[in-house]
């Protein structure tokens, strides 16, 4: 644990640039040292290292020409918890990293960060919060050249594995003094395991060809508005192709080529029967009545709904549920759908 506010602030300055000169090959400059406030509390975890930091006013510069012979190639991720970044990458457009986003580099990536504010804040007044991950290169099955695409760029850490990576960290960093050497080793598994689960498709959408990757895109975008509009009975082809500015034959086109063949209304209609067959089996929905669980999943009629659970599944609502809250098996899944 190293904090500016125990020792007078040149010293302090000095002091943290030796720290973060540790473990990343880098130039580190103050907008003030008089004001300069930061600190750094680590955890190694084997051949991985924790951070957790807070600085003001700062600026770091990495690069190749910086790089020192005898240093192991790193990565370092960054989770942004408070404040703002700014990476300014030649002459790219500056990125900026705001309280929840994560991006990683490597000390042969030539940028500059600097803590950022959207406010009129002088430089020296602008401070981060973040935890971080330094971890070597040969630990990622990836090269340098194949991560290069996706270093520098930020991407939330709200939701899939990003949001499982993010608590991972700030789990760690709680209970880090609780943490014996053995212990915290064998976390860095589970460490690089998160760190490589969350940039995998990151680094295969970077592969794909422009055109792949925006129909991609697209049709993760028009399944997830399905899935957020499942409830709606007026959920329909026309209304998704509405809704992402496309026309329907040109939906129908994207997502049969996306999904192996099947038609936005059959997978729309096997997202209601799945929600729907699970809300059945859950022991806490067992007093609402079947067509309340139906009609939860955008599906009014419950002939309608009886007639395709019975073709999905080979018995009715009632009998699926029946069987399944009282511990015996249904028939097999006759549908055939994923």
């Amino acid at each position: 644990m190293f904090r500016t506010a125990d020792m007078r602030a040149a010293r302090g300055l000095e002091t943290w640039r030796r720290l973060i000169g540790e473990s990343r090959a880098c130039d580190v400059s103050a907008e003030r040292a008089d004001t300069f406030r930061a600190s750094v509390r680590s955890l190694r975890m084997g051949r991985v290292t924790l951070l957790r930091s807070s600085f003001s006013g700062v600026r770091i510069a990495n690069g190749p020409a910086l790089a020192r012979p005898e240093d192991p190639g790193m990565y370092h991720l960054t989770l942004v918890l408070k404040g703002g970044l700014a990476l300014t990458r030649g002459s790219e457009p500056t990125q900026t990293f705001r309280p929840g986003d994560l991006h990683v580099l490597d000390d042969s990536v030539s940028v500059e960060l600097g803590t950022y504010d959207s406010r009129n804040v002088p430089a020296h007044e602008r401070s981060v919060e973040a935890i971080g991950l330094d971890l070597p290169m040969s630990l990622l099955p990836w090269s340098p050249e194949q991560l290069a695409p996706v270093q520098g760029r930020g991407f939330s850490a709200d939701d899939g594995v990003g949001a499982i990576l993010g608590e991972f960290l700030l789990s760690v960093d709680r209970r880090a003094a609780s943490l014996g050497p053995a212990e915290a080793a064998r976390l860095s598994t589970a460490a690089v395991g998160l760190v490589a689960a969350w940039l995998a498709p990151r680094v295969e959408a970077a592969a794909e060809p422009p055109q792949e990757a925006r129909l991609r895109q697209l049709m993760e975008s028009i399944r997830a508005f399905i899935e957020r509009h499942l409830h709606d009975p007026g959920l329909t082809p026309a209304v998704v192709a509405e809704a992402h500015h496309i026309s329907l034959s040109y939906l129908h086109r994207v997502f049969g080529r996306q999904s192996n063949g099947a038609t936005v209304a059959a997978w729309i209609r096997a997202q209601r029967l799945e929600r729907a067959r699970l809300d059945l089996e859950d022991p806490a929905l067992r007093s609402l009545p079947v067509h309340a669980v139906a009609a939860r999943w955008g599906i009014p009629r419950p002939s309608d709904f009886s007639r395709a659970f019975r073709a999905a599944h080979g018995v009715s609502p009632q009998e699926h549920r029946m069987r399944r809250l009282n511990g015996t098996d249904a028939p097999q899944d006759r549908s055939g759908a994923a």
